[in-house]
C-alpha cells in the first residue's frame, strides 16, 4: 500500500561476497586473492580479520608462507562500480580513508558487496 514504508538498502541484511588479497611481498608482487562469501557487514573489522586468518590457516591450495604470515591490516583497494587503480598490487593513495579501523563494523568502514581488500603485515618491512 501507499502508506507502507519501503525498505532502504541499510535495512536489508544481505551477506556480502568480498575478495581479500593476501599480500606477502610488494616488490615481488607476491599475492593470492581469496574469495569470502556470506560475509556479514555488521561484524567488526577485527572479527573479520580474525575469521580471515583462521580460514587461510587451513584453506587447501594456499602455500604455507601465505598461511603463516602475520597479517594485521586491511585496506579497501577496489569498490564495486568504482574506478580501479593502475597499481598491480595495491593503491598507495588515500590510506587515511581506506585502511580499516579495528573497532568499526565493515558497513561503517564503507565496505560494500563485491569490494576487494588487501591484508598485509603493516608492522613488517615491505619487500
Amino acid at each position: 500500500m501507499a502508506s507502507e514504508r519501503l525498505s532502504s538498502p541499510e535495512d536489508l541484511v544481505v551477506p556480502a561476497v568480498v575478495t581479500v588479497r593476501l599480500i606477502r611481498s610488494f616488490e615481488q608482487r607476491n599475492f593470492k586473492p581469496v574469495v569470502f562469501q556470506q560475509v556479514s557487514l555488521e561484524q567488526t573489522v577485527q572479527d573479520f580479520m580474525r575469521s580471515v586468518r583462521d580460514d587461510i590457516a587451513t584453506r587447501p591450495g594456499l602455500p604455507p608462507p601465505f598461511r603463516k604470515y602475520g597479517y594485521d591490516t586491511m585496506k579497501i583497494i577496489h569498490q564495486a562500480h568504482g574506478a580501479k587503480t593502475n597499481e598491480l598490487v595495491m593503491s598507495l593513495d588515500d590510506d587515511e580513508r581506506l585502511i580499516l579501523q579495528d573497532d568499526d563494523t565493515l558497513r561503517a568502514a564503507g565496505v560494500e558487496q563485491q569490494d576487494v581488500f588487501l591484508i598485509i603485515n603493516h608492522g613488517s618491512p615491505v619487500t
